[in-house]
């Protein structure tokens, strides 16, 4: 056997280790971020209960939520630079970098913010507004962490739980809004719409969460929307629709209001911290796999002789390799079937393997395009921003109101308008 030849297979074999290994990598900066994400969002929803109160409420438990909060990110920062600028093998994944560090520029913000609303230098939108926009730098950095998918089951899993974290922060985002509209009385028509958006949000977010869920993930999700907590949300979401457009505050429905919003949303990180447990030991598993099989490798190829030339033709006449058309393999050159044990045993490796990319690629194909359409939402959305001086909600509105008059999907309506607005 040609020595260059094996040292390619084996090759083939170590890029997809390594590869692997990098986003096993990416999944650990994605628990670290979801557990900083959900700490911000307490924080979030502590300090407009704060602000609102005139420093009187949750004076307490917001000294108590910035300890919880700077501890996770010190966890998080301490495991960036470990995996990142002190790995052996370095991320190549530059929009990944690029993200990361956009994403730390606005946290080293975080204890500036944190100071005006200490002095209540803040109305509570906008500190909404502001920890509303450093969650969502880090939830762009999850969506990257998907690009190098290597790995079908992983990148599901990937996919289902940086939706899950979509929904948990439209609802954190849907509890903010709707606290201060209560608390404040300004139920203004604006507001109620926002609220149904955010809540359209949650909704189309959670069907691609159970596309790309497992059975036991899908029947979590379904026992929790059916839950106490979320029934008791509804009736309030039915009744301060009711209340759009009135003035009169209601601090009572707004305590209840923040308690349910809160309770799912804590039910909502259980099933978090499920997936990405079940991320790292699916990783675990995959790249010690990976690894055995390159084990393996070097034992079987060391019983490989010369092949005759009707071997090595056959080769070229698989039907199942890629590129093959209109051939068939016939009796004069023999089929794989009749190769000896040793050669087919090296044919069978270099055909499994290529066979294994191949399946992996179509799998993942559904994976790619669930992401894609999102990133393409989301750019769609930024351009309407700047374009036409937008808000993110009056954007997104837009869309799906384009969606609806076209009977189109808001992903086609999102790849319409970057067509347009970038020519």
């Amino acid at each position: 056997m040609n020595y260059q030849t094996t040292q390619f297979l084996l090759a083939a074999k170590q890029a997809e280790i390594n590869a692997l290994e990098q986003l096993s990598a990416n999944c650990l900066l994605v628990t670290g971020i979801s557990e900083l994400v959900h700490q911000l969002q307490r924080e979030r929803g502590i300090s407009n209960i704060f602000l609102a109160s005139g420093c009187e409420l949750f004076a307490q438990q917001r000294q108590q939520q910035l300890l919880q909060t700077t501890k996770a990110e010190q966890q998080l920062r301490t495991q960036l630079t470990q995996q990142y600028l002190q790995a052996k093998d370095l991320c190549n994944n530059s929009r990944l970098l690029n993200g990361i560090s956009l994403a730390l520029q606005c946290l080293d913000r975080l204890a500036a913010l944190r100071e005006k609303v200490s002095k209540q230098q803040l109305m509570p939108p906008q500190s909404t507004e502001a920890y509303s926009s450093l969650i969502a730098t880090w939830l762009v950095v999850v969506q990257d962490s998907t690009d190098l998918v290597c790995d079908a089951d992983i990148t599901r899993l990937l996919v289902a739980l940086f939706n899950l974290l979509q929904i948990k922060e439209y609802a954190g985002q849907e509890r903010a809004w709707g606290a201060i509209g209560l608390a404040s009385g300004q139920l203004t028509t604006e507001l109620g719409e926002r609220l149904l958006l955010l809540q359209q949000a949650q909704q189309q977010s959670a069907v691609v969460f159970l596309e790309f869920a497992s059975e036991e993930q899908q029947l979590q999700w379904h026992q929790q929307e059916q839950g106490l907590a979320t029934k008791q949300l509804q009736q309030l979401r039915t009744l301060m629709q009711q209340l759009s457009g009135t003035t009169t505050p209601v601090p009572a429905v707004s305590d209840l209001w923040y308690q349910f919003a809160t309770e799912r949303m804590d039910e909502m990180h259980q099933l978090q911290i499920k997936l990405t447990a079940q991320l790292q030991k699916l990783t675990f598993i995959t790249v010690s796999a990976a690894q055995q099989q390159l084990q393996r490798h070097p034992a079987k190829l060391t019983q490989f002789g010369e092949q005759p030339m009707n071997f090595r033709v056959s080769i070229f006449i698989d039907p199942s390799m890629q590129g093959m058309c209109g051939f068939s393999a016939t009796p004069l050159l023999a089929a794989p079937q009749s190769m000896n044990a040793p050669n087919r045993s090296f044919y069978q490796l270099l055909s499994e393997q290529a066979q294994h990319i191949r399946t992996m690629q179509t799998e993942l194909a559904d994976a790619r395009r669930a992401m894609g359409e999102q990133k393409l939402i989301d750019r769609a959305k930024l351009l309407l921003m700047q374009y036409k001086n937008l808000t993110e909600a009056q954007a997104y509105r837009q869309l799906q109101q384009s969606a609806m008059k076209q009977r189109s999907s808001i992903a086609d309506v999102a790849d319409a308008v970057v067509k347009v607005l970038m020519q």
